[in-house]
């Protein structure tokens, strides 16, 4: 069974930083694609972020530069840390494993950029 546990959403203004967190269980985060998608109200859920199982990393145009994607495997989590956050980065985040058969997703974690 895979969990994924997303957690460190909230209120910030613009300029500011948040650092998510994805808490798996079920399997090494080690040993999968993780990534983080985001689906703000009436468009549709967008890449943001992702980590290989080889720790390549890979990027949205649109975050580059102000997000960073990093796992700590002791901890068997995966962060996105988000600096510089802009009014547009506002969007329920999900936390994401790559299986055989598109993704396994988490609940959500709702992030609100105040301008």
């Amino acid at each position: 069974q895979v969990q994924l546990v997303e957690s460190g959403g909230g209120l910030v203004q613009a300029g500011g930083s948040l650092r998510l967190s994805c808490a798996a269980s079920g399997g090494a985060v080690s040993s999968y694609l993780m990534a983080w998608f985001r689906q703000a109200p009436g468009k549709e859920r967008e890449f943001v972020a992702h980590i290989s199982d080889s720790g390549t990393t890979n990027y949205a145009d649109s975050v580059k530069g102000r997000f960073t994607i990093f796992r700590d495997n002791a901890k068997n989590t995966v962060y996105l840390q988000m600096d510089s956050l802009k009014a547009e980065d506002t969007a329920l985040y999900y936390c994401a494993r790559g299986s055989g058969r598109g993704y396994n997703w988490g609940q959500g974690t709702q992030v609100t950029v105040s301008s």
